[in-house]
């Protein structure tokens, strides 16, 4: 059985690609028993898309694999807390859990700044778990951000 673990180091090899591409390194990946059907990673400046971060990406990825806009039964697995329009974009999908690395203290949705899951008035609550692998996570990112600096 592939564990939380797994699939966040499949999700951290994406965000790694991401980064290839000089796009902020965060990765995904959607699970439906226990099989990853779908993948994403930040693609916002190659694909001149603002709404296509990761989770995003990955989502679509899946509802195109499943011909459902409906992903129940479907964890997703991301490098960094989801924003807004990511946690947004997984009540809408029915995700039922996610599962993220590193926190977004600036714009997290889920423990950093928002605590989006707290409110009872959406139509779909979903489980989320934060922390996994959540060093190894972060340092991407980090590590990324540093050699931007070093550049200029």
């Amino acid at each position: 059985m592939t564990s939380d673990c797994d699939f966040m180091r499949r999700a951290m090899a994406l965000a790694e690609q991401a980064a290839a591409m000089g796009e902020v390194p965060v990765g995904a990946v959607v699970v439906k028993d226990g099989e990853i059907i779908a993948e994403g990673y930040n693609q916002p400046i190659t694909s001149c898309d603002p709404t296509a971060h990761a989770e995003i990406v990955a989502l679509r990825n899946a509802s195109a694999a499943l011909q459902n806009y409906r992903l129940s039964g479907c964890d997703l697995y991301v490098t960094i807390e989801p924003c807004t329009m990511c946690v947004g974009a997984m009540i809408h999908a029915r995700i039922g859990r996610v599962i993220f690395g590193a926190l977004e203290p600036r714009a997290g949705a889920l423990q950093s700044q928002l605590q989006l899951m707290d409110n009872d008035h959406y139509n779909h609550s979903m489980e989320w778990q934060g922390g996994v692998l959540a060093e190894e996570c972060g340092e991407i990112i980090s590590s990324f951000f540093r050699r931007k600096r070093n550049k200029s």
